[in-house]
């Protein structure tokens, strides 16, 4: 009983953001919407596609992807757009709804988001302790020779700890939280012997690290200003991976980042804190950083949602260049276009921008794409116009070019290859096909990610039209009483379209006993999900049926509005007229099929009567068939 009583108050909140949104407002933040008639379309995020087949409804608040069989409402669309769950898409949504989520209620909150709130309090206390306390003097000096500002520190809520070995444990027991529950979160270590925790982060600038949604999940820690050769754990630290951390899926910055990145078209990705700090206070808001590390797939398939273009500006040293390697080894088969920006020794991307902003600007606008920057690297590295620095450019090169999933792309840099090192293009191509295809992806089959099929389509005419015919009734429901007094439930074609119809026919039978005997959507959803049974082991969302019936509800409420949208009403009982002359020839055609095989299985058993009662209704079919093809509408 008490899981019912949660899920039911994890519904009644994600009503009531939804409630307080509206969908286009949130949608038009991921893509760029532009007005057809009451709605709204685009191209879809999903898929490629030429003809935009993204419709959002603003009246209905629900969206369809018509290229990938995607919809719902706006909790689902969150869910689809940034690969969350729907617990995730409620934190993500309810600011801007203006709707608190109770942080310590651990029947609403699991495990997860409760290490996030711990990241959070902690994030809090850090930044309190740079921006007012005496302790942090010497830091907030370095971060002003740095020339951050203050409005900079406050955004990315840079704070100090102190050297101290409990201040932050102290306080965040305080509030509640236990001693594994904090060393969980990564802040803390267990004493030797098992007696009591300590701080993990002592005398440290501390730069949050957050997730794309902005929530705090570990923290990056840098050494005190001129500690650092007394320090003996490094520069940096960062937290250990714990439930909401993992390093291969956080590009700092991102959370900030993404809808610069949509604007621009393009991610500039640099090796650390700083330098994307400092690009962002500075008008450069399309930058994330690895954190010194090489890309990881994970990381970007997080970059390819908001765009599939990259600018690499690492330092080129040795580790520079394998991080460089690394990533373009993972992105060419993304199918992700990449380019490199080189900058001078002893530079960092925040020494440029500090210096001079503008410079940067032309630093970008001269990024080299990645196969021109190997194809000159490799060649300078060996001799090409001798016989072993040929197979050695090839051997070097070839893996990169088999790696491009662009097969136009893959086919011009193989004639650039066969040009450059003056060898016969067939034979390139015979090498290359020697190569492994997937010697750049460590994923093993159940990690590689299976396409979604592309939603099928009717298939009949028939069916067809009882999908068009629905999809009126959406739009236009004062017709139902009309359409349900000419076609019966057998006329109907297609077994998701029958059990709407059905439904349809129930409801407005319900409907009949009230005074304003109205069409309502939403009434009509809730309707729906009062038919399908409930139980303690059951979510209502996990209910597959009832999901399937209000997605296909949801797809032909937004067809409606795209195919039907601003009909007149004499056009309307045209169409409607139409669909039903439609139907009724294609039920008595599949009947006359039926009657002529029964006729022959009886011609067969020499039984004259039923023959002949068979024949009398082939008959009387026949006439009623042609008088429907009679008819004509306007």
């Amino acid at each position: 009983m008490v899981k019912v009583k949660i899920i039911l108050k994890v519904m009644q909140i994600s009503e009531e953001i939804k409630s307080r949104l509206d969908i286009v407002d949130v949608i038009k933040e991921y893509v760029q919407l532009k007005p057809v008639g009451a709605n709204f379309s685009a191209s879809s995020p999903f898929n490629r596609e030429k003809t935009p087949s993204f419709m959002v409804s603003p009246e209905k608040q629900i969206w369809h992807c018509f290229s990938s069989g995607k919809g719902g409402d706006v909790i689902t669309f969150i869910m689809e757009i940034e690969g969350v769950n729907f617990v995730e898409a409620l934190r993500i949504l309810a600011p801007k709804a203006g709707v608190t989520l109770k942080k310590e209620d651990p029947k609403v909150v699991s495990k997860r988001n409760k290490l996030m709130d711990i990241n959070e309090l902690a994030a809090n206390y850090y930044h309190r302790v740079l921006m007012e306390s005496s302790v942090a003097g010497e830091a907030r000096g370095y971060l002003t020779e740095r020339k951050l500002s203050q409005e900079t520190l406050i955004d990315w809520k840079i704070g100090f700890s102190p050297n101290s070995w409990e201040d932050l444990v102290n306080f965040l027991k305080k509030k509640g939280y236990k001693e594994e529950e904090i060393i969980s979160a990564g802040l803390a270590n267990r004493r030797k012997g098992g007696n009591g925790i300590y701080n993990r982060f002592r005398d440290r600038i501390m730069f949050p690290l957050c997730d794309y949604n902005g929530n705090v999940v570990a923290f990056s820690a840098r050494v005190r200003p001129g500690k650092e050769k007394e320090e003996i754990m490094g520069k940096y630290i960062n937290s250990p991976q714990t439930m909401i951390y993992d390093k291969s899926r956080i590009l700092f910055g991102l959370d900030k980042a993404k809808k610069e990145i949509k604007s621009e078209g393009y991610t500039v990705v640099m090796e650390g804190q700083m330098d994307v700090i400092t690009a962002h206070q500075n008008g450069f808001g399309n930058t994330v950083a690895s954190s010194g590390t090489a890309l990881t797939r994970e990381q970007l398939k997080l970059l390819k949602r908001y765009s599939s273009n990259l600018v690499l500006a690492f330092d080129m040293d040795q580790a520079g260049q394998m991080a460089v390697d690394r990533g373009v080894n993972q992105a060419l088969p993304l199918d992700m276009k990449l380019k490199i920006i080189t900058m001078e020794e002893d530079k960092d991307p925040d020494d440029i921008i500090r210096e001079n902003p503008e410079k940067w600007k032309e630093i970008l606008s001269s990024a080299r794409e990645i196969m021109e920057y190997y194809f000159d690297k490799v060649c300078s590295e060996v001799e090409i116009g001798e016989l072993e620095g040929k197979r050695e450019a090839a051997r070097r090169l070839l893996p990169l070019i088999n790696k491009i999933s662009d097969l136009i792309a893959k086919d011009h840099w193989l004639k650039r290859l066969s040009q450059k090192l003056d060898v016969e293009e067939s034979l390139l191509r015979e090498s290359l096909s020697s190569l492994k295809k997937d010697n750049y992806s460590n994923e093993t089959e159940e990690e590689q990610e299976a396409p979604r099929p592309r939603e099928s389509g009717p298939s009949s005419r028939e069916e067809a039209a009882s999908l068009n015919l629905l999809a009126i009734i959406l739009q236009f429901p004062d017709f139902l009483s009309f359409i349900l007094e000419r076609i019966e439930m057998d006329q109907i074609q297609g077994k998701r379209a029958k059990q709407i119809y059905k439904n349809l026919f129930l409801y407005y039978n319900n409907k009949k006993e009230d005074s304003e005997n109205s069409f309502d959507y939403s009434e009509f959803k809730q309707f729906l999900k009062t038919r399908f049974s409930f139980s303690e082991e059951d979510e209502e969302y996990s209910n597959s049926d009832l999901r399937d019936q209000i997605e296909f509800l949801d797809k032909l409420a937004v067809q409606g509005e795209r195919d039907y949208y601003g009909l007149e009403e004499r056009e309307v009982k045209s169409e409607v007229l139409k669909i039903i002359n439609l139907l009724k020839k294609g039920n008595i055609r599949e009947r006359m099929r039926e009657i002529e095989k029964l006729i022959k299985d009886s011609e067969k058993g020499e039984d004259k009567k039923e023959t002949d009662e068979l024949l009398a209704e082939l008959k009387d079919l026949t006439e009623e068939l042609k008088e429907l093809e009679k008819q004509e509408y306007f």
